[in-house]
């Protein structure tokens, strides 16, 4: 069957079903096991080379909803690791369902790479002791900073400085993954790019492996793949199963 035949006998006949096809082995799996097999997948596709080595494998929680159906099963799963010191998340502010994901000895060892040498790298020890052991929140109130965790006004600005933490409002902060400022922009040019190609095809349609294959352009930094999985998991297209392979049409109203 053409892909033309095989999309149109689709629009009518063929079930449509959310994509959720593991790109590891086919099926879709529950438990903490097989979520941090899956961060593990999706971080193989992160760019280490673009940033010069400067950041950990940053994966969006969303993009687990690409190879996995059950999206409180995903978060449970995700808590479950955070709370175990496994992983830490963080708000990345372009969107407020926009989550990054990064193992937490990766974070540690960024982090003391880029302050060696620093005066600011006994107040990072500081408070990545604090932090790595468990702590499983996104932000941090002045209160907590002070009387929990011990730390002098200074120390928190020397935090805010060293990109540990951004300020969320006053007397609160957000966590932060250092120099991640240009991830975030290459990610939103990215996904931009890719989802313009999905609505540039005919029909606003492009069967799965055909956009994976694509090249990147100037736009697309990351490796596509990485790309389709956030337009997936982030319900930025619609999948649907053809007998040619998972075709993705894009949805109308994204910007």
């Amino acid at each position: 069957m053409s892909r033309k035949r095989a999309l149109i006998a689709d629009t009518f006949c063929l079930k449509r079903r959310r994509c959720a096809a593991d790109s590891l082995t086919g099926e879709t799996h529950d438990g903490a096991t097989d979520i941090r097999s899956s961060i593990q997948y999706l971080m193989t596709l992160f760019s280490r080379k673009l940033f010069n080595d400067t950041l950990p494998p940053v994966v969006l929680k969303h993009q687990l909803y690409s190879l996995h159906t059950d999206k409180t099963s995903v978060d449970k799963h995700v808590n479950d690791l955070r709370e175990n010191g496994e992983l830490l998340m963080f708000q990345l502010g372009f969107d407020s369902e926009a989550f990054a994901l990064v193992f937490a000895e990766d974070y540690r060892a960024k982090v003391l790479q880029e302050e060696a040498g620093r005066k600011t790298l006994g107040t990072a020890e500081k408070f990545l002791d604090k932090l790595i052991p468990g702590c499983s929140d996104l932000s941090f109130n002045k209160d907590k900073m002070l009387k929990e965790f011990l730390f002098s006004d200074s120390e928190i600005t020397q935090l805010v400085k060293s990109g540990l933490l951004t300020v969320r409002d006053a007397g609160s902060w957000w966590l932060s993954i250092p120099n991640s400022g240009r991830f975030i922009k290459y990610f939103i040019k990215g996904r931009k790019a890719v989802l313009n190609m999905v609505k540039k095809s005919k029909y606003s349609e492009i069967l799965r492996t055909e956009l994976e294959e694509r090249r990147t352009t100037a736009q697309v930094k990351f490796q596509m793949k990485y790309h389709v999985h956030d337009i997936i998991g982030a319900d930025l297209v619609e999948c649907i199963q053809t007998t040619s392979g998972t075709v993705l049409r894009y949805v109308d109203g994204n910007n």
